[in-house]
């Protein structure tokens, strides 16, 4: 049975929230972070928040820094022609602002030239959640 990589994808992640938001008996959580899903560049993205500078005022945060990324982009090309898959791993830079539990994210990540195309700067929107 072939699985597709949406479900594969979505299903994996539901996982990892499952098991990192789980809490003990003393009140300690597991997983302090922030995981956003947004779109950039004809494509989707899933991320944590990775190292940053962060502005604290309760209950609002900004933080500025690395973002650990799996990006979701089919690759047009021409019939017969090899192509990319359709979920990598990315690095990406951008500012996260959180407000109690929600994350409003501006990420920019960089495609890198081609023999088609320069490279360049895509600047995206996401919105997720504070563990």
């Amino acid at each position: 049975m072939k699985i597709s990589n949406s479900v594969a994808t979505t299903g994996c992640l539901a996982l990892t929230l499952f098991f990192f938001s789980a809490k003990s008996q003393t009140k300690a959580v597991l997983f302090d972070g922030t995981i956003v899903a947004g779109y950039v560049d004809h494509g989707a993205f899933i991320n944590c928040t990775g190292p940053s500078i962060k502005f604290s005022k309760k209950p609002y945060a900004v933080l500025l820094g690395l973002l650990p990324s799996l990006r979701i982009k089919e690759d047009k090309v021409a019939t017969g022609a090899p192509k990319n898959a359709a979920l990598t791993p990315n690095l990406g830079f951008g500012l996260t602002t959180v407000f109690r539990h929600i994350a409003l994210q501006v990420p920019l990540y960089y495609n890198p030239k081609t023999a088609v195309k320069n490279g360049e700067w895509n600047v995206g929107v996401g919105l997720g959640y504070k563990f």
